[in-house]
């Protein structure tokens, strides 16, 4: 039975999710008083409970409007109610402290500075002008400064900065928009900047503003500077001083991969690459990530930023820190774009220690801009591309996502998931939540096994999961793997690489798994179950197992890392396996020395230091050599961009595209998807002197319609509609664009990655649901 309206009830709400330290509990207190009632709101370890008191109607249009009003970086994941006996309380409504109860809450991300901040940040009335880091509960660092759980001032690393009277008092005050947000700080009661030199330099030391003075002066000379931000050091420098982008290339031995750029403001952006609305709308929203734009026409940047790609990793800043970089009106002219690269050597994490940066960052940066706000938790810039219909694609999830969790579509117990050796992210799961933990990088190095180690701690004790299982890939020797055995103690149950790709795009889809879908899991490494590479995957695939359907035809792997690194080298051996000659008018054969040809032919002929691989990304480089794009890779996935870049300056102007031969394995009776054909028809129209664009163009579209043929060829044995498209192959937009038209206009429903990455920074999600599933099964 209703209560009558003016009948006084009581109700008790807890609210879950992302609801500490972002204003929600003073959010709740205005809305209360709004309508009169009396109670309390209080964090608690589970998120917020609430109890309100007043009339029946008074209550009612609370619980409509508290999930309805929400505060900026609030995010609601379930809200439960109770009614309780009415007390007759009549008293204001009243925001409690803190209660310390078991459970778990949800930390913020860090966000980008808000408008509010800025406008005070450029006030010169302001008590807070030009204070490197005005911060408010609608903005500033969460995660990276955060020790534990739930989320106060105690337990972050401001808990060395006593607050101001000024501050305490905007910190207690419900009707500020500083209440209790924990990183509050102002000029009286820090954090505090310093200016280091290098050694044996002509720079001064400085402090506070002067600091800032001197670190922009020395940006416009041409100067690298170390610069901390939310999540680690940067490496920055003017972007448009070739002299300044070359020397910081050679300090870093960055090879030719592409810097990331932070400009000063949007227009400054849109000066150097064109942007859609929904591209703007990423740069400038409270995340902040690294967005990959196509680059105008200009040579505003120096040649150095981008060599030989048509894109730009672009970023705009995120603290006020940064801002200031830049400079408010009134300051001398400065650079409108910096190269922001993460402050580290080749291969090792993002350095966050003050001393720790003056000592591996000593031969890499002139000068370090640094403050004493310890960073507690490491966390890189993430990095997406929009696509043209507005999703987004993230490609390395970390600051602004971490470590905010993802719903998953069935129940695990207690586990985590490792991840693999490149792109490593891990990933912790119970219940229907999982959590991500920030980008790590590649685990081939004792600091970043550290720094792994590292984060996993943290990630628990932020999220309040104790493994009570573990995943890793079955890659035999995989650090990870082995880490995670040291770390937990406990036996890892091993998920095969491409099983988990698939996974993980069904569960970021939602799918429950009770259906198989077609995974297209394209990638350049994954230990195969007869113990070779795998990489060019068509699994049939649920939770619980798969079946290889089809994958790409093996080639040789010629001498292993090494192999990789030359493009040309895989060329040859996918032209050995096709069977075609090594003529001299192939880029490939001109490529390499005589004597390497040589050694590669003995090599192959004898099968000396080779393994099968039915990599999609090695054949991607070997085409990139074979059209003469690239021969030598100096990082990560070269050769397969440059080929993209190539092929986009045709893709509107021919629709032709290579065919892919098929047959059957004779033994599991998978269909072979054959590139040798291609390859043929490739080499011809480089004999014809068809433009490279075209031939790379052309094999892209290729690929697309193998991948529809064999969908097609699944569909019809087995009745599954569904395709997930996953692996770091389908980070190429081309490739993922037009596989995406030919399925759909087919009939099928396609899964592509969105928040999860599509490359190895996503594996951990598929391990995690796929080992909960095998242990049920068990």
């Amino acid at each position: 039975m209703t209560a009558p309206a003016t009948q006084a009830v009581r109700r008790r709400v807890t609210v879950r999710g992302t609801v500490q330290g972002v204003g929600f509990r003073p959010y709740v207190h205005r809305l209360a008083t709004d309508l009169a009632l009396a109670g309390f709101v209080s964090n608690t370890a589970y998120g917020v409970l609430i109890e309100v008191e007043g009339p029946a109607a008074a209550v009612a249009a609370f619980r409509d409007r508290l999930p309805a009003e929400l505060p900026p970086l609030a995010t609601v994941i379930g809200i439960e109610a109770e009614d309780l006996p009415a007390t007759g309380a009549d008293d204001a409504f009243t925001i409690r402290s803190t209660e310390q109860s078991p459970g778990r809450t949800q930390l913020p991300a860090d966000t980008a500075t808000c408008a509010d901040c800025l406008r005070e940040l450029a006030a010169p009335a302001d008590r807070r002008h030009r204070h490197p880091f005005v911060t408010c509960t609608h903005c500033g660092p969460r995660f990276t400064i955060a020790t534990g759980m739930p989320y106060d001032r105690a337990v972050t690393t401001m808990a060395g900065f006593p607050m101001c009277p000024d501050c305490a008092r905007e910190y207690g005050d419900p009707g500020d928009r500083r209440f209790h947000a924990q990183p509050v700080a102002c000029p009286a009661c820090g954090p505090r900047l310093r200016l280091l030199p290098a050694a044996g330099g002509d720079i001064r030391p400085a402090r506070d503003a002067d600091a800032l003075t001197a670190a922009r002066a020395l940006l416009a000379a041409g100067r690298i500077v170390a610069v901390k931000g939310l999540g680690g050091y940067h490496l920055a420098c003017d972007a448009t001083d070739p002299r300044a982008v070359d020397e910081l290339r050679r300090r870093k031995e960055r090879g030719g991969k592409p810097f990331a750029v932070m400009c000063a403001d949007l227009a400054a952006a849109e000066r150097i690459a064109e942007t859609s609305p929904a591209e703007r709308t990423a740069l400038t929203g409270p995340r902040r990530p690294i967005v990959l734009l196509r680059r105008r026409g200009s040579d505003l940047l120096a040649p150095g930023v981008c060599p030989g790609s048509p894109h730009l990793g672009v970023m705009l800043p995120y603290t006020p820190l940064h801002t200031l970089l830049f400079g408010l009106p009134g300051d001398p002219p400065g650079p409108q774009a910096l190269v922001m690269t993460s402050g580290n050597r080749s291969g090792e994490p993002i350095v966050t220690d003050d001393d720790e940066a003056l000592t591996r960052l000593a031969q890499l940066a002139d000068a370090w801009l640094a403050h004493d706000r310890v960073i507690a938790s490491p966390c890189d810039d993430s990095l997406l591309r929009v696509r043209p219909d507005g999703t987004e694609q993230v490609l390395r999830r970390s600051r602004g996502y971490v470590p905010r969790p993802l719903r998953l579509p069935v129940l695990v117990r207690p586990a985590l998931a490792v991840g693999g050796d490149l792109k490593n992210a891990l990933c912790l799961g119970e219940g229907e939540q999982a959590w991500f933990g920030p980008h790590i990088g590649d685990m081939g190095e004792l600091t970043t096994l550290q720094a792994a180690e590292r984060a996993e701690l943290r990630m628990q004790a932020l999220t309040g999961v104790t493994p009570e299982l573990v995943a890793a890939d079955r890659h035999p020797a995989y650090h990870s793997a082995r880490w995670a055995c040291r770390l937990t103690g406990l036996a890892p149950l091993f998920v095969q690489h491409h099983h988990a790709h698939t996974a993980s795009a069904m569960a970021e889809h939602g799918l429950d798994g009770t259906t198989p879908v077609i995974g297209v899991a394209f990638d350049g490494t994954g230990y195969g179950d007869d113990g070779t590479v795998w990489g060019g995957e068509f699994l049939l695939a649920d939770y619980t197992g798969y079946r290889r359907f089809a994958h790409l035809a093996p080639a040789s792997l010629p001498g292993g890392n090494a192999g990789v690194a030359n493009p040309c080298r895989l060329a040859l051996a996918r032209l050995r396996a096709a069977g075609l000659p090594w003529d001299a008018d192939v880029p490939s054969v001109t490529a390499c020395t005589p004597d390497e040809l040589a050694l590669l032919d003995q090599q192959l002929t004898r099968q000396v230091a080779c393994v099968p691989t039915s990599s999609m990304g090695r054949l991607f480089d070997a085409v990139s050599s074979l059209a003469g794009v690239c021969h030598r890779a100096g990082y990560e996935a070269q050769a397969a961009l440059e080929l993209e870049a190539a092929a986009g300056a045709a893709w509107g102007a021919d629709n032709s595209a290579y065919g892919f031969g098929f047959g059957f394995d004779g033994g599991s009776g998978a269909v072979r998807c054959d590139p040798a054909p291609v390859l043929r028809a490739l080499v011809a129209d480089l004999r014809h002197g068809t433009p490279v664009p075209v031939i790379a163009a052309r094999f892209h579209r290729g690929v697309a319609h193998a991948v529809l043929e064999i969908c097609g060829r699944a569909r019809r044995a087995t009745g599954l509609a569904t395709v997930a498209l996953t692996g770091g192959v389908f980070a190429n937009a081309l490739l993922e664009e037009a596989c995406t038209a030919l399925l759909a206009d087919a009939g099928f429903a396609v899964l592509r990655h969105g928040e999860v990455p599509p490359n190895d920074g996503g594996l951990a999600l598929g391990q995690l649901v796929v080992a909960a599933r095998q242990r049920q099964e068990e």
